[in-house]
């Protein structure tokens, strides 16, 4: 009897166990999005048919899912119903309850309320008073301006609205709206405003909208108004910022959190006061002065944390995980940039500063550079609130969008475009130039996969399972990514009615951004079982996390091979209304379904894209990741020699065979503990139990013989890219290798934009004098010139140089003298005159002729090298002479034992006067000026040129009859020096031909011969040029004395 009584009680503790883990016991109740012991309350339990029995009831869907911070937005509860007589109250974040109903099918309708945030903004459902149990969701709550214009009304000329009652604004305004979205006949217009109060950054520091008043109590719901505004009453008058809104007409006036629609935020200029429309550049000066004295006394400086911009607007366009485009100047959208007159295109950082809160705007004219505000309204402007908001919000400056109105925006109304004090806000809005901006590095797979690392060792790895592209613990980063073997395309089509593959190359290489041709819409996809073995992998999930943030998974949409799958925290989430959401710790944007980028408050920046069913991702990587990131895309150092480096630290060489790569991805296959990968359906959790799989062997090498058709056509789609002929050779695939290679040439792209820059930071234009250039990047020019009454000493121009340092002196303008001639020849004076009629006239300053020199010869080639010399006055001998021809191009001199100064002249591509001044001091000062005549080549004396014996045999040399020698003869006499060397230089033409890039170049190519007898004849049997120099078809020889440099001008 013992044993049966043991095998009896345990029978019913197994039984009563069972009962208890089975779920019937488990609820929902404030455990949405959870997975419990037996059930589950997460969204994925719908796919794997494990959801608790309440989880629809206590865990519903919503619809639309969601609407601007500023709230009104009607959504519905899906997914359960209630008697029609219940009672709704929506309470969100635990704090603020808006009025629901039950609609006749026993929906629940809610209304979102007025927040102080974006991102998910949880809720529940109140029956009658009561909360249990509770039904619970989110709500996404966006930025104003990224709300859909549905929820907006428009202000129609909203120049007119924000400009009202300055010169040239009067009259009536209007608003129009979608009337749909109010289920009403008769509206309500009011007006609100916006305003924070207390202590800046304190405690105390609220921010607040508050109802003003009611421009229409009752207005037909026509979706338009149209009215004359009168200046506001005290108090209301001292509202400057603010909104409308329109709601039913039965509601309570000013009554919060209402179904509303409304206005964008804007500048209050309208029914600011009687004294504004009496003198608004008075009033708007002084509120101009006020707000600087409040900057400059009462609020922290935060400029010191903001960071600097990217130097072209290439780099800030790449640079996807630390800045994204400004809504209000966006060159995909026409460049419309209201607030910077010549840029083309702004960026913001996308995350705020860490103490501070602020944001940094960069701006971009069309070359690319960017513009400053020393030297442009129009320049970018860092912002005490950043426009988007900062985590954790609800406290100013943090608030998405209003506290930037309050301090960067309003203040730029008072300041530049109400008065004329622009001067101010640019000086404690100043632009943040370049010269600490590093760019951030970038590692990229695609296809099957190949992998470029951060220090650009490419390799492909073929693995299957889930493993880590990036690990890095400080800061904590993880970026995992999954691959799946390759089923392949079944033909569905005979050889006859096949394509050629000569076709389908010249369809795909003929554009490589439009649809697939239709050879491939003419087929139909079919998982085939690769009985060769040809096993190949691509990767169709990545999932990241960065610290304590939440999980987002971008993977391929199952059944597509062109769409992206975005969840959060395991949950698919919508971009049907939205392409940009807050979440925790990470924001994500996707404007189409095939790309999605990912940004982490570190800066990290994750691009996920998808072609042909394979995913294609770049991680770009800021600095502070130098030397701490481990896994697939290798320790982002600058060494290739440590990326193929283990967990356990062995390192294989950057040589390793794809055998040792194979073993060495294995090594970075993710555990079950640490995977972030969403596990909802049977198949994935049946295919990725083992995380790396040791029975999936890829093949290592590609037979080209196999196919010899395919692999032509390979290397013509493919030419020099060996990633793209892998994939179409693995694949059988053309289509797949030109996605792979259009993925290969992203990713070159994305580093050639990242590439650094060396910038020599602004150059101040001298006080009484201007400059010309703002670009300050290496190999810039920059001019000056003074103003009328002074004299420019230093440098005229000054080049950024690759040292990062401006060339030349600084440059001054000191008041002129009235009576001499020193760096004003051609200008007539107060009490004399240093213009050439001076002479004839008797009027010339005493110092005309020993500063305005006259000069032998006075004329030219335009190639240069002819030496002439100063008359009529003599220096000392131990000057140190240049001459600076144009402003710009500067040669050296010499004076001669009678003291007379010599120059050469420079080449040219002009012909005509040109312009030239004398230094005696190095190129610290240039006082002395004089003319030089260049001229056309085929109109100089002949003296100056040397003659090519039988011009028809040069040109025509290697042509049939046209060979031996050639010779060339000079007049010796012209070069005072017994060797000569021989040069050969080539002329060319760059850029978009009539444009402003299009540019010329003379070149020096190669020497002919050095030390060559100056007798006036050389004679010699050309041999083929290297062949880097056969590109240049045009040129000329030139003759030097042997002790200049080769090529130096």
């Amino acid at each position: 009897m013992p044993s049966l009584l043991h095998f009896t009680v345990c029978f019913l503790t197994v039984f009563y166990c069972t009962y208890k883990a089975s779920g019937e016991l488990e609820s929902c109740q404030l455990q949405c999005g959870r997975h419990l012991q037996n059930c589950s309350c997460h969204a994925s339990c719908l796919n794997l048919q494990n959801c608790c029995t309440d989880y629809q009831k206590l865990c519903p869907r919503i619809s639309p899912h969601s609407g601007t911070l500023m709230g009104g937005k009607e959504f519905t509860v899906l997914d359960v119903t209630y008697d029609k007589t219940v009672n709704v109250t929506c309470r969100f974040n635990n704090e603020t309850n808006t009025q629901g109903y039950v609609d006749e099918s026993g929906h629940v309708h809610c209304i979102s309320p007025l927040v102080f945030q974006t991102g998910h903004i949880p809720f529940t459902l109140l029956l009658n008073g009561l909360s249990s149990p509770p039904t619970s969701g989110t709500w996404l709550a966006v930025h104003h301006s990224k709300a859909s214009e549905n929820e907006k009304s428009v202000l129609v000329d909203s120049k007119k609205w924000q400009y009202y009652g300055t010169p040239g604004y009067n009259g009536t305004l209007t608003m129009t709206w979608n009337p749909k979205t109010l289920q009403t006949q008769h509206v309500r217009i009011e007006l609100w405003g916006y305003n924070e109060t207390g202590t800046p950054y304190t405690e105390s520091w609220e921010a607040y909208w508050t109802y003003l008043y009611t421009l229409e109590l009752t207005h037909p719901n026509n979706g338009n108004f149209t009215f004359t505004p009168v200046p506001a009453q005290s108090p209301f008058d001292q509202w400057e910022v603010g909104m409308l809104r329109i709601s039913a007409s039965d509601k309570k006036e000013g009554e919060r959190n209402v179904h509303a629609i409304w206005s964008p935020v804007h500048a209050l200029a309208w029914h600011l006061s009687e004294k504004f429309r009496e003198d608004p550049v008075s009033w708007a000066s002084n509120k101009c002065i006020d707000w600087r004295q409040m900057e400059k006394n009462k609020l922290p400086n935060f400029l010191t944390e903001t960071p600097d911009c990217p130097c072209t607007l290439a780099q800030s366009r790449a640079d996807t995980g630390r800045y994204h485009t400004d809504y209000g100047c966006n060159i995909e959208k026409g460049s419309v940039c209201t607030y910077h007159p010549g840029a083309v295109h702004c960026v913001r950082s996308i995350q705020a500063s860490p103490m501070y809160a602020a944001g940094q705007q960069c701006c971009y004219d069309e070359s690319g550079t960017q513009v400053l505000t020393t030297d442009s309204i129009g320049g970018s402007t860092p912002d005490r609130g950043h426009d988007w908001g900062s985590p954790p919000y609800r406290k100013p400056p943090r608030i998405p969008g209003f506290s930037h109105w309050l301090y960067d925006v309003i203040s730029f109304y008072y300041c530049c475009l109400w008065s004329d004090n622009c001067n101010y806000y640019l000086e404690l809005r100043p632009s943040s130039d370049c010269r600490t901006y590093k760019p951030p590095k970038v590692a990229s797979a695609f296809g099957e996969p190949h992998i470029i690392t951060f220090d650009g060792l490419n390799y492909t790895y073929k693995g299957k399972g889930e493993y880590y592209l990036v690990k890095s613990t400080n800061p904590s980063l993880s970026i995992q990514c999954r691959t799946t073997p390759f089923q392949g395309v079944e033909k569905m089509m005979s050889e006859e009615e096949e394509p050629s593959q000569t076709s389908q190359v010249d369809a795909l290489m003929s554009d490589e951004n439009q649809p697939p041709p239709t050879f491939h819409n003419a087929r139909a996809r079919r998982r085939r079982s690769l009985t060769d073995r040809t096993n190949v992998a691509s990767i169709t999930s990545v999932a990241m996390q960065e610290e304590d943030s939440d999980v987002v998974e971008v993977r391929l949409k199952n059944g597509t091979d062109q769409e992206l799958e975005i969840l959060l925290n395991g949950e698919i989430l919508s971009f049907d209304e939205q392409s940009w959401m807050d979440m925790k710790g990470v924001f994500i944007y996707s404007s189409i379904t095939s790309n999605a980028t990912v940004m982490f408050p570190s800066g990290a920046g994750v691009e996920v894209r998808v072609k042909k069913g394979f995913l294609g991702i770049s991680v770009l990587l800021p600095e502070i990741f130098h030397s701490k990131t481990e896994g697939l895309f290798g320790v982002m150092n600058n060494d290739r020699e440590d990326d193929f480096t283990m967990r356990n630290g062995t390192r294989l060489p950057s040589s390793a065979t794809p055998e040792e790569i194979f073993h060495f991805g294995a090594d970075w296959a993710v555990t079950e503990n640490n995977s972030l990968f969403q596990y909802d359906s049977q198949e994935l959790i049946d295919s990725y139990k083992i995380k790396h799989d040791p029975d999936f062997v890829p093949i290592f090498v590609v037979d080209e013989n196999k196919n010899q058709s395919l692999t032509e056509a390979a290397k013509t789609l493919c030419e020099d890219d060996i990633f793209c002929r892998f994939d179409v050779l693995t694949t059988n695939s053309l289509e797949i290798g030109n996605a792979t290679k259009i993925s290969y040439g992203s990713h070159k792209a994305l580093v050639d934009n990242l590439q650094p820059v060396v910038t020599c930071g602004w150059l101040a234009p001298p006080a009484n004098g201007t400059k010309n250039g703002t670009n300050y990047l290496v190999g810039s020019l920059i001019t000056f010139s003074c103003n009328t009454g002074f004299v420019l000493t230093g440098s005229i121009t000054r080049t950024c140089q690759a040292d990062g340092y401006w060339s030349g002196e600084p440059t001054m303008c000191i008041p002129a003298s009235p009576i001499s001639c020193s760096s004003q020849c051609g200008l007539v004076l107060a009490q004399c005159s240093c213009h050439s009629t001076c002479e004839k006239l008797g009027n010339c300053c005493a110092d005309y002729r020993y500063f305005c020199v006259h000069i032998s010869p006075d004329s030219g080639l335009l190639m240069g090298g002819r030496e002439f010399v100063i008359l009529n006055v003599t220096f000392n001998r131990n000057s140190s002479v240049k001459c600076r021809f144009n402003s710009a191009i500067v040669v050296d001199g010499s004076v001669d034992k009678e003291g007379h100064a010599h120059c050469v002249s420079p080449l040219l591509y002009e012909t005509g006067r040109i312009p030239f001044t004398m230094s005696l001091d190095g190129g610290i000062t240039y006082p002395h000026s004089g003319i030089w005549l260049a001229v056309h080549p085929g109109k100089v004396s002949e003296t100056e040129k040397c003659t090519l014996v039988n011009e028809t045999k040069w040109q025509y040399y290697g042509t049939p009859n046209f060979g031996g020698s050639l010779t060339v003869l000079w007049d010796p006499h012209m070069l005072e020096t017994d060797l000569v060397d021989i040069e050969v230089w080539g002329y060319t033409e760059t850029g978009e031909p009539y444009s402003s890039s299009w540019s010329p170049s003379w070149q020096y190519l190669y020497t002919l011969v050095n030390n060559h007898l100056n007798d006036g004849n050389f004679t010699f049997n050309p041999k083929p040029a290297d062949e880097e120099h056969r590109v240049f078809e045009i040129g000329s020889l030139r003759i030097v004395p042997s002790d200049y440099k080769d090529g130096m001008w």
